[in-house]
């Protein structure tokens, strides 16, 4: 996933997104581009063909963060923790959290969940590692939430996820994911706290947006949600170019001589090398 944001043209860190915030969210800047990207366990559908991010392990969290910090300079690089990695203890759920700024090099990580999570969210906060938390729709609770539904619908809803919002930031986390709530209610919450908001599916009014980079670039084959817009179909044209590859091949088109190399010539004379196999 990635947040696009607004800021200056050095490395982005938590003070910058959280000084600006405290400036002017949404200013327009010098520099349009992505600011944070967030490694998100949603990989595990788009890219290892899970059904849900519940199978994600911390190993191939970790194998991709570590895929996506050596291509990164100057975003900040969030790592999604997995399902069952935070959900033990505190010192195991920090053991965790630790291998992913030791060995995957990320600079903060995220962590689903409001009020049940700010004792964790402190601890890891105290522990140096900045803390993007998330509310609302949390996909990591697939099962007890009763599939991926719209939350805080309803007021007891709504002001439960107003006390999460809350909870996550006295508990220390630099940002919150707001996923697939109302706008209304996206647009209270933002104005309400001090740190960041991240928008997906929760409306024009958050700090920030972020979007699968599949269902951005159109590399999906099942129907986006209703939250995301496709802005290239990245998906027909490698399948044409597959298709044209193997008609090719077929028809004899491929490769070419130009494509082809060949047997070094002796004086005036070719010698034709025949290979059986």
């Amino acid at each position: 996933m990635s947040v696009v944001a607004n800021a200056g043209n050095g490395k982005v860190t938590v003070p910058d997104l959280l000084q600006r915030k405290s400036l002017a969210a949404g200013s327009p800047s010098s520099e349009a581009g992505v600011e944070v990207i967030l490694v998100g366990d949603s990989l595990g559908m788009v890219v290892l063909g899970y059904e849900s991010t519940l199978p994600v392990t911390i190993e191939e969290m970790l194998h991709h963060t570590r895929a996506v910090r050596r291509g990164t300079r100057r975003a900040l690089v969030v790592a999604d923790m997995p399902y069952g990695s935070y959900h033990a203890e505190n010192a195991e759920s920090l053991r965790n959290a630790v291998r992913f700024v030791k060995e995957a090099g990320a600079e903060a990580v995220k962590i689903e969940g409001g009020e049940r999570r700010l004792e964790l969210i402190a601890r890891l906060t105290e522990a140096e590692i900045p803390v993007m938390g998330h509310v609302g729709l949390t996909p990591q609770s697939l099962h007890a939430l009763g599939g991926y539904r719209v939350q805080g619908k309803t007021p007891d809803a709504a002001e439960q996820l107003l006390r999460d919002a809350h909870a996550v930031e006295a508990a220390g986390a630099f940002a919150v994911v707001l996923e697939a709530v109302p706008r209304e209610l996206a647009a209270q919450i933002t104005r309400e706290l001090h740190i960041p908001t991240i928008g997906i599916g929760a409306g024009p009014d958050c700090d920030g947006q972020v979007l699968v980079i599949h269902d951005l670039l159109g590399l999906t084959f099942n129907a986006p949600p209703k939250f995301a817009r496709q802005y290239a179909n990245a998906g027909e044209i490698i399948s044409n170019a597959v298709r044209e590859y193997c008609e090719d091949v077929q028809s004899g088109n491929f490769p070419s001589d130009a494509e082809s190399y060949h047997a070094p010539q002796t004086g005036k004379n070719r010698k034709t090398i025949s290979i059986a196999s």
